[in-house]
């Protein structure tokens, strides 16, 4: 095995090892080695109906956010919520996210319920009365401003048989390869985590010497070294926003 395979499997061994179930009444507790905003274990839930499965959050992503003070009420951020959602096929009953799972698509399904929920708890950030907008319309509005063609919001399947969203996908050209790019609101040790899996567990299914690139929001905090070292140490170039401009260039190509 190559050392990427080896990594990717040591990837998934850290994901079963450190994953705990739990039984409540009729439903099944699993709680996954994934870290929210709080720091706190994401936990999901799942039953049996009939020949299938529905898993769900319990409620709980959707409810902290309202008790954290971002409420999901405006327009823009319901719209927002539904492109998380629709992007990762998952339902919303009531303050539920929920998918429906056969036994071949289990694990398929509940990777994607917890990368929505993870997804969702970084509408937090959103609360802050100092951002103007979400940090993905600031990138693409400066794309588009810059005149960088891209395409939003691309999922592409991993040799693991499990979907990634990405946010920008910048096409091939005469002079450059593709450019795959993900907006990290909160940048830190886990978002840039879920980056360098993504994109270990695609990388091999694109195009010949295409690339991937990080914006990370620096407005509100300085973005750590361990961070950007870790997204560089994986063949991912990270762009601090403040420092955008010296990349137009190079992503307009």
């Amino acid at each position: 095995m190559s050392e990427i395979d080896l990594l990717i499997d040591g990837y998934w061994r850290w994901l079963r090892d450190n994953s705990a179930i739990r039984q409540i009444n009729d439903w099944t507790e699993i709680t996954t080695p994934y870290l929210d905003r709080h720091n706190d274990y994401v936990q999901i839930y799942a039953r049996r109906e009939g020949k299938s499965y529905v898993l769900s959050d319990g409620g709980d992503t959707l409810t902290d956010l309202e008790q954290s003070g971002c409420s999901i009420d405006s327009p823009k951020r319901q719209t927002i919520l539904n492109s998380i959602l629709n992007g990762f096929g998952v339902e919303k009953a009531a303050n539920d996210l929920l998918v429906h799972a056969t036994p071949d698509n289990f694990a398929v399904r509940k990777h994607s319920l917890v990368q929505a929920i993870l997804a969702v708890h970084d509408m937090f950030y959103l609360a802050s009365p100092t951002l103007e907008a979400l940090f993905f319309e600031d990138v693409a509005a400066w794309l588009d401003i810059s005149e960088i063609r891209f395409t939003p919001r691309v999922k592409f399947s991993g040799k693991s048989g499990f979907d990634h969203m990405f946010d920008f996908v910048i096409p091939k050209s005469k002079s450059a390869s593709e450019r795959i790019i993900r907006a990290i609101n909160n940048p830190n040790r886990p978002t840039a985590l879920q980056l360098i899996t993504a994109w270990e567990d695609t990388r091999d299914s694109r195009p010949e010497n295409s690339q991937a690139y990080a914006f990370l929001n620096d407005a509100e905090r300085i973005v750590g070294g361990s961070v950007t070292g870790a997204l560089t140490n994986y063949g991912i170039t990270p762009i601090e926003w403040s420092a955008r401009e010296q990349y137009r260039e190079r992503l307009a190509a």
